[in-house]
């Protein structure tokens, strides 16, 4: 089992920016697969950025050049920079996890992930 507990969001401006953390627990010491999930109320769920157990790293078209993933694994930590926020990029963004070998491309196109934390609310008013 995996925990995963999101911190970080909020409400800003457009163009505004905001630095989403997830820390993980449980069975972490295992090949891990890592992402962040973003759902909107009523629209299916995105993969916005995830980093493969191998450590490839992908983001959604709708994201990149914008948002970072990054991982501290002394930490167990999971971090998405967002710069240049626009209001459609609200919604509830959810740290997830998964126990395999694949890239992060495979993640970032099925949204298949095992373990999911509870989200964090990120609005981006115009």
């Amino acid at each position: 089992q995996v925990q995963l507990v999101e911190s970080g969001g909020g409400a800003v401006q457009t163009g505004g920016s905001l630095r989403l953390a997830c820390v993980a627990s449980g069975a972490t010491d295992r090949s891990v697969s890592v992402g962040w999930v973003r759902q909107v109320p009523g629209k299916e769920r995105e993969a916005v950025a995830a980093i493969g157990s191998d450590g490839s790293i992908n983001e959604a078209d709708s994201v990149r050049g914008r948002c970072a993933i990054s991982r501290d694994k002394v930490k167990n930590t999971l971090y998405l920079e967002m710069n240049d926020l626009k209001p459609e990029d609200t919604a509830m963004y959810y740290c997830a996890a998964a126990r395999s070998h694949l890239k992060a491309l495979y993640y970032i196109r099925s949204v298949n992930f095992e373990y999911w934390g509870q989200g964090t609310q990120v609005t981006v008013s115009s």
